[in-house]
C-alpha cells in the first residue's frame, strides 16, 4: 500500500505491530474534583503503545503487541483484554522476577484540567529485554510503533533498539511516538540523547512541541521553529514529522518542504487524556488505507473527539464506521459543543 509519502511492504502478514508500555489505567468515577476527594475509580487496560494497538485493532487492522507484563492478576488482565480485541499476544512476555505492573490514577477536575498520578517503580514493562522480542514477529509486521516510555530504563531501552534493528532489516514502517513522561527519566540530558538516537531510524514521527523541545536540548532552535525541527529529522530517516499544537490543532511536515492540516471537530469534552492515542491511531490508520494525510489527520483528530468525549482510553476506541459516523454528523451540524 502507498500514500504519496510512505510505502508499506506487502505480503506481510501483521498490519501493526508496537512495543513498550501495558499498564493499569485507574480513571475517578467521580469527576469534577480533586483527586484527595476522589473514592472510586474504573480500571482500564492502558499505556499508550497499548490504546494505539487497540485502536488499530478496533479498526479492523491485524495487529501484535511486543511487551512485558507481571506475573500477577493485573498482568492476566491485561493479556485477557489484549486478546479479547483480537490483538496478537506471542510477544507480550510474563515476567518472573517479582515486577509489578504499573498504575496510572487519573484525576478529572473539569473538562481542561486533567493530571495523572503514576506508579511506576519496579513495573515489568520496564524489564523487556532484547532476547525476549521476536524478530520473527517484527519481520511479518508491515508498521512498528514505538514509544518514548519505553526508552527510560534498560533493559527495555535495549529492547527497543534491538525492534527497530529487526524492523530496519525486514523493511517495516517504523513510527515514534515521542510520549515524554519526565518522572521516569534520570535526567533530561539522557531524555534527549536517546531520544534522538532513537528517531534518526524513523520514518513517521508524532509529538507536542513541547516534546520535540525536549529532544532540541542541545540544538539551536530559539525561535522553535517546526519546520527548523522537521528538516532536522528529514536529514535521517523521517518523510512525516506531526507537530501537535494543543488546541492550535496539528501540522503535519512532509520531506518535499510541504506543511499539511486538518480540520478539527467538536467534542463534548469529559477529560483531555487519550486524545493523543487515538489520534495516533486514526491516522495511522489512514496512511495503511491509502489516504491523503489531510484526511488522515481528520480521521484522527475525530477518533480523538470520541474519546475525551467518553470516560476511558482504551476501553472507548472507536471502530472504523463509529469514527466515519461522527465526521458525518459534524458535518450535518449535529454535534455542536
Amino acid at each position: 500500500m502507498t500514500t504519496a509519502y510512505i510505502s508499506f511492504p506487502s505480503g506481510k502478514s501483521i498490519d501493526f505491530t508496537a512495543i513498550g508500555r501495558l499498564c493499569i489505567d485507574l480513571n475517578a468515577n467521580e469527576i469534577n474534583r480533586p483527586m484527595e476527594q476522589t473514592r472510586t475509580f474504573t480500571k482500564y487496560v492502558g499505556g499508550s503503545p497499548a490504546n494505539i494497538t487497540i485502536g488499530m485493532s478496533r479498526f479492523g487492522l491485524k495487529t501484535a503487541f511486543i511487551g512485558k507484563i507481571a506475573d500477577d492478576q493485573m498482568g492476566r488482565f491485561i493479556h485477557s483484554y489484549l486478546t479479547d480485541n483480537r490483538i496478537d499476544t506471542v510477544n507480550v512476555v510474563t515476567d518472573s522476577t517479582g515486577a509489578v505492573t504499573g498504575l496510572a490514577f487519573t484525576e478529572i477536575k473539569s473538562p481542561t484540567d486533567c493530571s495523572i498520578l503514576m506508579y511506576r517503580d519496579n513495573v515489568a514493562d520496564l524489564k523487556l529485554t532484547p532476547g525476549e522480542v521476536s524478530e520473527e514477529l517484527i519481520s511479518r509486521t508491515k508498521m512498528l510503533l514505538i514509544s518514548g516510555t519505553a526508552l527510560a530504563q534498560s533493559p527495555s531501552r535495549e529492547a527497543v533498539f534491538q525492534s527497530l534493528h529487526y524492523a530496519k532489516k525486514h523493511g517495516a514502517v517504523i513510527v515514534f511516538d515521542l510520549d515524554y513522561r519526565p518522572y521516569t527519566w534520570t535526567s533530561s540530558e539522557e531524555t534527549a540523547v536517546y531520544y534522538n538516537l532513537a528517531a534518526e531510524k524513523c520514518d513517521i514521527i508524532l509529538g507536542t512541541r513541547e516534546e520535540f523541545d525536549m529532544m532540541e536540548r542541545f540544538e539551536h532552535n530559539p525561535e522553535r521553529s517546526d519546520q527548523v525541527t522537521a528538516a532536522k529529522w528529514f536529514d535521517h530517516s523521517a518523510k512525516i514529522v506531526i507537530i501537535k499544537h494543543g488546541k492550535e490543532g496539528s501540522i503535519a511536515y512532509t520531506k518535499d518542504g510541504a506543511s499539511h492540516r486538518a480540520k478539527s471537530f467538536p467534542a463534548k469534552v469529559v477529560k483531555t487524556f487519550g486524545a493523543g492515542d487515538s489520534y495516533a491511531a486514526g491516522f495511522l490508520y489512514g496512511l495503511t488505507q491509502g489516504w491523503t494525510l489531510e484526511k488522515s489527520m481528520e480521521y484522527g483528530s475525530a477518533a480523538a473527539c470520541i474519546v475525551i468525549s467518553s470516560h476511558s482510553c482504551s476501553d472507548a476506541m472507536p471502530a472504523a464506521e463509529q469514527v466515519h459516523e461522527y465526521i458525518a454528523r459534524c458535518e450535518r451540524g449535529e454535534i455542536v459543543v
